[in-house]
Order: C-alpha cells, then structure tokens, then sequence
C-alpha cells in the first residue's frame, strides 16, 4: 500500500496518482481497519483461486489460460447475483451500466531502476543480458534505466551520468551487447601493456650486433669418401 498512497494520512502518492491519470481512473483507497470492506475482493480472488486457478494442467499455454479465465468469467463469475441500489442484479449486469473505456495503446511510461555490479569485462547484466560500459568503471557499481514501451537501456554512473545507451536484446536471449568504442578501449587497456613490452624486445633485438661467422673447426672437417680397391684376383 506505501506505492499507492501514504499509510499515515491516507492521500495518494504522486506518483500513482500520475498512473491513474494516465489510465483515467480514480483510486478508491479502502481505509484501515475495515475486515468487512477488504473481505469482498480477497474472496473474489480466493473463488477464481480455487474454482479455476487449481483446475489448469502444468502444461497449459498462456493463451489457453486466458481462454479459459474468460469462460470462468463469463459462465461462473460473473453470473453472480449481487445486490445493487435497485435491488438484484448480476455481476455482469451491474459491470454493464459502468463501462470502461479503452486503455491507452502503449503502457504507463514507467521508468524501470536498478543498480548493477560491472564486471572485470566491463559488462552489465540486464534481464539475461549483458550490456558493454567503458572499461575504467569495471569493478563498480552502475544503474540501469529502462522505460517501459522503448528500444532501449540507458547505464548511468552513480552520480547520475549516463555512460552507455544500447538498443535491448531479447529478455533472456544470453546475448552481449558491446559498443564498438568500449571494444576498442577495451583492447587498448589490455594489450597495451603488451604491445608495449613487445615494442622494448624488437627495439632490443636490433640494438644488438651481429656476431660474425666463426670458420669451422679442423676436426670438423668433412672426411671424402674414399672407394676400396676391389681385391686382387690370383692367376690361373
């Protein structure tokens, strides 16, 4: 109830009350201590618990569930008699002289906050994801900003400064998501101490003479194959 209105005084928080603007719908806090009142909706949702909820098989689709939620409303719920200012009606029928209004076509732009560990690869982990930052702010913590309804993540420094925006890969998918430029700075932080060790060994290597060719020793000489005469044949 704290993110729908304040529990001292009752009012609701600015920040609902933007949703329900947005929505076009007027909120209708249920006051303290009020079993009776409460007992209404937590017994709706204990009937559709048990009359439906307990009824799906594990291997029922989301779309399958819904259907059926529809039936269970449309044949059971609904059908109900419940008093109303002139006299008995039906759920159905009372719901019918209070209709809604379409909701909007794109959800609440709500702003999705959570604070994220960069790891030593200079990565953010975002809904199965994980997202590139510039390499000096690995090791430290970051938040991510996703608004719901767009493309995209914004990763900002604790301070507020947005360091990275990346297009968002599908929830779960394992995909890394890395900037050309944080991939250049990367390589640059890692194989530059390399690349300048390697520098120093060529630079030392050519600094050195040559030394000049010794001439072979006498006892290395090469022998020359010799042929043996072949053996003396005796008269007859």
């Amino acid at each position: 109830m704290a993110t729908v209105c304040h529990p001292a005084s009752g009012e609701v928080t600015a920040e609902f009350a933007a949703v329900a603007k947005y929505y076009g719908v007027s909120v209708a806090v249920c006051p303290p201590r009020r079993g009776n009142r409460k007992g209404v909706v937590e017994k709706s949702n204990h009937t559709a618990a048990q009359r439906w909820w307990r009824t799906l098989p594990d291997e029922t689709t989301v779309e399958a569930a819904q259907t059926g939620l529809d039936t269970f409303c449309r044949t059971r719920s609904d059908a109900r008699i419940r008093p109303t200012a002139d006299g008995r009606a039906s759920v159905i029928t009372a719901a019918a002289r209070e209709p809604l209004t379409a909701p909007p076509a794109a959800p609440y732009p709500a702003i999705l906050t959570e604070t994220r560990q960069v790891s030593r690869q200079a990565l953010v982990a975002w809904r199965g994801n994980q997202y590139s930052v510039p390499p000096e702010i690995a090791m430290s913590e970051v938040t991510g900003r996703e608004a719901l309804g767009d493309d995209h993540i914004d990763i900002a420094t604790a301070s507020g400064i947005v360091i990275a925006r990346h297009r968002l890969a599908a929830p779960g998918s394992g995909a890394q998501v890395r900037d050309h430029g944080h991939v250049i700075a990367l390589e640059t932080l890692v194989l530059g101490p390399l690349q300048a060790v390697g520098v120093r060994i060529a630079a030392r290597n050519e600094s050195r003479p040559e030394k000049p060719h010794a001439p072979p020793h006498k006892h290395c000489a090469t022998k020359s194959l010799v042929t043996p005469p072949p053996p003396m044949q005796r008269p007859r």
